[in-house]
Formats: C-alpha cells, sequence, structure tokens
C-alpha cells in the first residue's frame, strides 16, 4: 500500500512538473508573438535563441544563424511596407502540442493573422505555427519556427 501511495505521489508530481513546463513554454511563444504585435524588435530578438531557424512565407522564406529573428523582422517589416501592410496582428489559439524533453520542446499553435492591406481589412484564419524551443538558465528560447498559412 504504501509503495502504490508513493508511485501516485510521484505520478503526480510529474504531472504537475509537466504542465508547469508546458506554460513556461509557452509564456515564451506569447511573449515572442505579444513582442511582434507591438513591433517591439528588441523584445522578438531576446525571445530568440542566438542560432535560430525561420520558415515565413514572404521572401527570402528563410532565414537562419546568428540574429535569424533580426533579420527576419527587418524584412518583414520591409515586405509589409511593399505590400502596404498595417497594424499586422497574431492571435494564437489553444496549443495542439506541447511536447518537452529535457531541454527541447516541440510547440505547435494555430494562429490568425489579421492586418491592414492599403486600409483595408485582412484576415487570414487557420495558419499554423510550429516552434523549437531550448531551454536555458535564463528561461526558454525560440530555435526554430515556421508559419503555415492554410
Amino acid at each position: 500500500m504504501r509503495k502504490r501511495i508513493l508511485a501516485l505521489a510521484f505520478a503526480a508530481l510529474m504531472v504537475i512538473r509537466a504542465v508547469g513546463q508546458d506554460a513556461t513554454v509557452m509564456a515564451t511563444v506569447q511573449r515572442f508573438v505579444d513582442a511582434f504585435n507591438k513591433g517591439d524588435i528588441k523584445t522578438v530578438v531576446a525571445v530568440c535563441a542566438e542560432q535560430t531557424s525561420i520558415i515565413d512565407e514572404f521572401p527570402p522564406y528563410q532565414w537562419h544563424g546568428p540574429s535569424g529573428c533580426y533579420k527576419w523582422m527587418n524584412d518583414y517589416d520591409a515586405d509589409a511596407k511593399k505590400n502596404g501592410i498595417t497594424d499586422g496582428v497574431v492571435t494564437l489559439g489553444a496549443p495542439r502540442h506541447v511536447d518537452i524533453d529535457g531541454d527541447r520542446a516541440y510547440v505547435v499553435v494555430p494562429a490568425d493573422y489579421a492586418f491592414k492591406q492599403k486600409g483595408k481589412p485582412v484576415t487570414e484564419t487557420g495558419s499554423t505555427i510550429t516552434l523549437v524551443l531550448r531551454g536555458r538558465e535564463a528561461g526558454w528560447h525560440i530555435a526554430a519556427w515556421t508559419w503555415s498559412k492554410n
């Protein structure tokens, strides 16, 4: 009986720990999205790992290496300006997957993107952002992500 109680207590602690890690990982993802929504490049870059790999829907479609998030944000701004896009806002849905293994996490989240194009409202629904995060002493950082349009 005592072994059974200890096993149940251990299992409960592992669930609590996993839920806490999920929340911490998703808080990092939300911080990244909030910074993007505000145009806060400093926070976008701070949330990303030093070496980052990105795939997104606008040219040049991929960014990687040192300062990957910084380069992506600059290219996003240039593409938005070129196409008359303003007021871009990403809204995340409930995560489909948050898989954590040690200091790595794999996250899949549905997302919508609303913006104005030449003053007219546009909404892209049903997209997905898939991310890989690395845990560090200073918290989780985004090491890779891809945006997939529906």
